[in-house]
């Protein structure tokens, strides 16, 4: 019973991974307002999408797992190896220059916020 337990755990981080989308980050740090709740605040595990997600809006409230991959430029240290973030879209970041533009904490979470943009994964 605890082989196929295990098995069915290992295919489903398998299914994620395969399932991942490449990307760029960057941070942030005023919270609210934002485009999808105004002056609400949403907590601090929250990302702004970048134009090609934001969609009219209908990204709001989307929670994404990110994953550092890497960086695009040369700080050392730059990706927390293993570390994940699951944040939740509250904001849209018009011309950004990322695909998700992450909270300071999410970013700092995953990777050394000296890097500024990183490369990722996102699910």
């Amino acid at each position: 019973m605890k082989s196929v337990f295990f098995i069915i755990v290992l295919v489903s981080i398998f299914v994620s991974m395969a399932s991942a989308i490449p990307g760029t980050a960057t941070f942030y740090q005023q919270y609210t307002p934002s485009a999808c709740y105004g002056s609400t605040p949403e907590g601090v595990m929250i990302a702004a999408a970048s134009d090609p997600l934001w969609d009219g809006g209908a990204i709001c409230g989307k929670m994404f797992t990110v994953k550092c991959t890497g960086a695009t430029n040369p700080v050392p240290h730059r990706c927390y190896e293993g570390k994940t973030v699951t944040v939740k879209i509250v904001d849209h970041c018009p011309g950004c220059g990322g695909t998700l533009d992450l909270s300071k904490e999410a970013f700092e979470s995953i990777a050394n916020p000296v890097a500024g943009v990183i490369k990722i994964e996102y699910w």
